[in-house]
């Protein structure tokens, strides 16, 4: 739970979400693929956005590219 709240606080320092949604997926049904594999999903949410469309719909909510995303949250998880 500690890498959880480390992972919600860079997302927090780096994208400025307005909550979030944070699910536990366990066992092969639930999407783990493995059966003893647990994993922790924690996606930024913000006020107005369309739910999961960027995961169906190819539509995208932060207009950056992953790169420059990927780099702001290697810096905000070196200073956690």
């Amino acid at each position: 739970m500690r890498l959880t709240r480390r992972c919600q606080n860079a997302l927090t320092d780096v994208m400025k979400p307005d909550g979030f949604n944070i699910g536990v997926n366990l066992g092969k049904v639930a999407g783990a693929g493995i059966v003893e594999h647990l994993h922790i999903h924690v996606v930024p949410r913000w006020n107005g956005d369309t739910n999961f469309m960027p995961v169906i719909d190819d539509v995208k909510i932060v207009n950056e590219s992953l790169e420059q995303t990927a780099a702001k949250l290697k810096e905000a998880f070196a200073k956690s």
